[in-house]
Parts: structure tokens; sequence; C-alpha cells
């Protein structure tokens, strides 16, 4: 068997398509000193235990010291875990990396009393002190909003037990996390030249697209043929992760794991379970333009095979990453000279690792930490979709630079309700740069249809995967078992229910639940819904109003986590709190549908 087309070792990518984690650190020497310095400062600071009453001044050293040391911290484990990440096979950096994660531990254990001992405080003491005391006002949302959680907030030596718990906590996460980039492997399957190709999951996006259906079909079964084989260790991990949500649910009080998950963005459960319901209302949608690809692409049976593969077979564009970069700047200039000056250096300072190589992370993703610009991990590969990738991963970076620059670093970590919002506005406009710009009938087409699959997969999609994490907890919650045969049936009844008539449901697809890594961050999808619902209508605004528009949204960009995500984003212009963001996204969903279907009479 020919090999030649196998993955590239790390060593063999050009380094101009690799970031520079130099930036961080130098060498591991560097680190290692960083290392040190946190244990060290996790040590002083318990020097601020049971003083933090005695004064204003006390309570901000304590802040300032803990700021400090959660900064450095983040650093010396962003910095482990993304050399993890170039090669997941490596030892050295898997060593680092779980060095980085014990030490995460150690570091809340240490500041786990200051929380519960602040609330310990007099409300009217600690509001006065806040308020008398300039430095310490910039804390002032941080402290209102530990008073609004306050019971939910243990004692102290049970928040110290709780963060020390952490590390155990994660041991699900992390056996998949190993098991899905470093120890799974793919068998060979024939391309469209008849070569034997090592199936990756970079590659499988690629074949998916395919137009011949025999590569998309060996390629589906070659994917889920290998989770099934590791289905039961697979369950066993999920499993898992949902009785740590469940567990920690019980202990802070709240009634549910996705009660306790809401509560940190102070978002109510309606606005999840209307979510669900708005989507499931409009399944018929989603249905039409299912059937709408199954007649396009002339076949008697939609399977879940076809369902990537572009409509419009003719089109097929391959697109360099450097002309990639040239459309993201031009898309994005209604965002303002600042930030395409910006984007431009991100694209040229190394930022970004571009290219897939043998071990390392799969997908696409934007880190740093505080104290380093950003980064963006890709796995690029020349596709109409990678260059969303690329707009979608910087409008995360830049979310971040604008923040760091702004925000002092108790409100540097936006939240995660709002982390979709700046990549989907990057996605928007480039879609609206492209489709006036299509070269004729067919490019048009291959656009509407990919502004369809936006919404099939940020939209339908993730509200499927979020209505399966609702039910499995569920299950636990009613003290019911959770196992390969059990989760499978439920996934596979979703897609049937979400899929409709159009599609003929493979049986294989039940098992998709084992590889989606989002599952392992519970309740995070479905903020990719209602992030792509207030970014459509961000774009539109921007668009038609310019620069008022514009003001807003990069306000909303320096905002960090200055204050809770709904009200940030009603400084933007949208209130997600209503169903109707949703509803109109879904709107847009319609009408672009009829653009196409017009189109392809």
């Amino acid at each position: 068997m020919s090999t030649n087309n196998a993955l590239p070792k790390r060593a063999e990518i050009d380094s101009g398509f690799k970031w520079k984690l130099e930036d961080i650190y130098s060498d591991i020497s560097s680190w290692e000193q960083d290392f040190k310095k946190v244990k060290e400062l996790a040590e002083q600071i318990k020097g601020c235990q049971g003083r933090l009453g005695e004064s204003a001044e006390k309570l901000l050293e304590c802040f300032q010291k803990s700021d400090e040391l959660l900064s450095l911290n983040d650093k010396v484990f962003v910095y482990a875990r993304m050399k993890r990440d170039e090669d997941n096979g490596n030892p050295t950096y898997q060593a680092l990396t779980d060095r980085a994660s014990s030490l995460v531990t150690e570091v809340y254990a240490s500041v786990s009393f200051i929380v519960p001992e602040m609330l310990g405080i007099p409300e009217d003491t600690l509001l006065s002190y806040a308020e008398a005391n300039k430095d310490l006002s910039v804390y002032l949302f941080s402290i209102k909003e530990s008073l609004r959680q306050k019971e939910h907030i243990l004692s102290e030596k049970e928040e110290q037990i709780l963060a020390m718990s952490a590390e155990i906590a994660d041991t699900a996460g992390d056996v998949f996390t190993m098991f899905n980039n470093a120890d799974i492997k793919f068998p060979y399957i024939r391309n469209e030249e008849g070569e034997e190709v090592e199936v990756t999951k970079g590659r499988y996006v690629a074949f998916l697209e395919s137009k011949d259906r025999r590569v998309r079909k060996d390629a589906f079964e070659a994917v889920y043929s290998s989770y099934k084989k590791m289905r039961n260790t697979l369950a066993a991990s999920l499993t898992g992760n949902v009785k740590k949500n469940r567990f920690y649910s019980l202990v802070r009080k709240y009634p549910s794991a996705l009660a306790a998950s809401l509560d940190n963005d102070n978002i109510s459960v309606d606005v999840y379970t209307t979510l669900i319901e708005t989507v499931n209302k409009n399944l018929p949608l989603l249905d039409r333009y299912l059937k709408l690809r199954k007649k396009v692409l002339k076949l008697d049976e939609l399977h879940m095979y076809d369902l990537y593969v572009p409509m419009v077979e003719e089109f097929d564009k391959k697109i360099p990453y450097e002309e990639a970069k040239t459309l993201v700047i031009e898309a994005l200039k209604p965002l303002g000279e600042e930030y395409t000056s910006f984007l431009k250096k991100g694209m040229e300072a190394s930022w970004i690792d571009v290219y897939e190589n043998e071990g390392k992370t799969s997908g696409a993703y934007a880190w740093g930490s505080y104290k380093t610009h950003p980064y963006v991990l890709l796995n690029y590969q020349g596709m109409i979709n990678d260059v969303f990738t690329l707009a979608h991963e910087m409008g995360h970076a830049l979310h971040s630079y604008y923040t760091n620059m702004t925000q002092p670093y108790v409100y540097s970590e936006y939240k995660i309700f709002v982390a979709e919002v700046a990549s989907t506005v990057n996605e928007s406009l480039l879609m609206r740069y492209l489709l006036p710009r299509a070269s004729g009938k067919q490019e048009k087409a291959y656009l509407l249809n990919h502004y369809l699959e936006e919404f099939r997969g940020t939209v339908f999609r993730q509200v499927m995967f979020a209505e399966f994490e609702k039910a499995i907890h569920e299950k636990v919650e009613q003290g019911e078992a959770l196992n390969a045969q059990e989760l499978s049936d439920m996934y596979l009844a979703l897609n049937r229910k979400y899929f409709g008539e159009a599609v003929t449901v493979d049986e294989d697809i039940a098992m998709e639940w084992s590889r989606i890594p989002h599952f392992y961050s519970s309740f995070y999808v479905y903020k990719y819904a209602t992030g792509f619902s207030a970014a459509t209508a961000i774009a539109e605004k921007i668009l038609t109003e310019g620069k008022p528009a514009v003001d807003k949204y990069i306000q909303f960009l320096k905002s960090g986590g200055s204050n809770y995500p709904l009200e940030l984003l009603k400084t933007a212009g949208v209130d997600l709190s209503s169903p109707q963001p949703v509803q109109d996204a879904l709107k847009v969903f319609e009408k672009t549908l009829d653009e196409l279907e017009e189109l392809l009479k």
C-alpha cells in the first residue's frame, strides 16, 4: 500500500505556516521559570486568607495578587497545551501539559477562599469598600456578580475541595481528547483518482465534499466504523462527563446541570428551551432545503454522507491560503481601518498555524492568554469552508485582542455566550462580500448553498446537539443509566426527527455522538445558534447603517466580560432574551432558500 499521501510530520511543515509560540516563551527553560513563579505566587496569596474584611485596601491587594497569579498561570498553561496541540503524540509536551493541568488545579485551590470569605463581609460594607476606593471600584461588577450567586457558593473549605477536584473531574474529557487526537487511526480509502489515501479528521471534511459519491460513502463508513469499535469506552467517557456535571450542580444547589451551566451567564433555562422550540417549529424549512438538495443532486435517496457535497457540482474551486487571506481582509473592510489593520497584523505576525500535520489537534480554534497576543489553529485544506474558518477564527482572535487591550484582567474573559458573535459576524460579512462577486450562476448558487449550510450546521445541527445534551443529562438526573446503545438510540432518533422524510438516515450516524468534542464542554453548542442569530442582525446593521453600527460593535468587542452577555449584546442592538432574533435568522434562511430554488429551476 502506498503511503505517499500520509500526513507530513510537524518538522516537514514550512515555518512560514506555523504559529510562533516563541512569542510566549523562547524555550522550555523560560516556561519552567514562570512555572516556578506561579507556584510561589500561589503560596504567597495564602497570606491574604482571613484578612479580606480588614479594609478596602486589603481586599484590593488580594484581588490584584489573584489577577497576577491567574494571568501568569493562564500563560503557562496556554503555552504547554498549544505545544501539545502541534503534535499530540509528542511526549515532551504531553508531560508539560499534564504538569500545567496539575498546576491549574493547585492555583485555583489557592484562590478558592477569596469569594466565600469576601461574601462573609456584610454586603453594605463590601459595597462601600468598592465605592470608596477608586482602584477597588474596578471590581464592582465582579463583586456584584458574586453576590448574585451567593446561594450557590459554598464555605471556604468546601470551595477548596471542589477546586482540588477539578483535575480528577476533567479526566473524561482528557481521555476523549487523547483518544480523538492521538490514538484513533482511520483506514485508507481510494480517493477520486484511485489513490490509497489515509482518512484523517481534516481530510474527512474534504472527502464528504467530494463529487464522487463512492468516496463520500467510503469516508463516512471509515470514520464511524473506527469509532464504533470503541463505542463502550467512549460511552463510559461521555457518561462520566455528564455525571461530573450532575455532581457539581447538586453540590452547588442547582435544580439541574443545565440550570447550573446557564447561571454562569445569568441566563434562564427558558432561553435554552425556547431556542429548541423555535427551531423545532421551523424544521419544515430544513426538510424543504434537504428535498431541494436531493433533487439537484439527482439522487433516488439522500444519505447522511450526501449532506456536505456542494449542490452545484460543476463549480469547483481550490483557494490557496494566500488568496484566502486577501479575501478575508477585503470582506472585513466594512469594520473599519483599525480592525483590518489588526487583522493584517495577525495574519503576518505568525499568529496562525495553518496546515495539518501528523498528531496535530483537529479542527480549528482561537486561543491565547491575557499576557500574549491571540493565536489561531487551522487545518487548512483549500476549500471554501476553510476560507470561512479563517474569517471565523480571526473574529475570535480580534475579539480577544480588543478586549485585552481595553479591559483589566478580571474582565478579559468574555462569556462563551457571546464568544461566537464576533466570529460569525466575520463569516456573514465574508458571504455578503462574495455573493455579488460571484463569477456566474454556478458560483452564486454554490455560495448560496454554502450560506444555507452555515444555517444548517450552526443553527439546526447545533440545536439538535443541544437537545441531545439536555436529554442525556435529564436521563442521569432521573437516575437512569446511559450506555452505548442508549446514547446511539437517542442520537439516531434525533437525526430522524431533524432530517425528516428527505433523508435516508444511515444507521452509522447513531455513533456521531462519540466524536463530538463539544459534548465535553457541556451546554456550549446552543450558543452557536444564539450567536449566529445575533451576528446575522449585527452584520445587517453594519452594512446598512455604517459607522454608527460599527462603533457600537467595536465597543461590544472591547467590553469583554464587564457585563452580562445579554446586556452586552443589547449595546450592539440585539436582544436575545426574546426568540425574535432566532426567528429572524430563520427568515433569512428561508429567503436564501427561495433565492437558491429560483436559481436552480
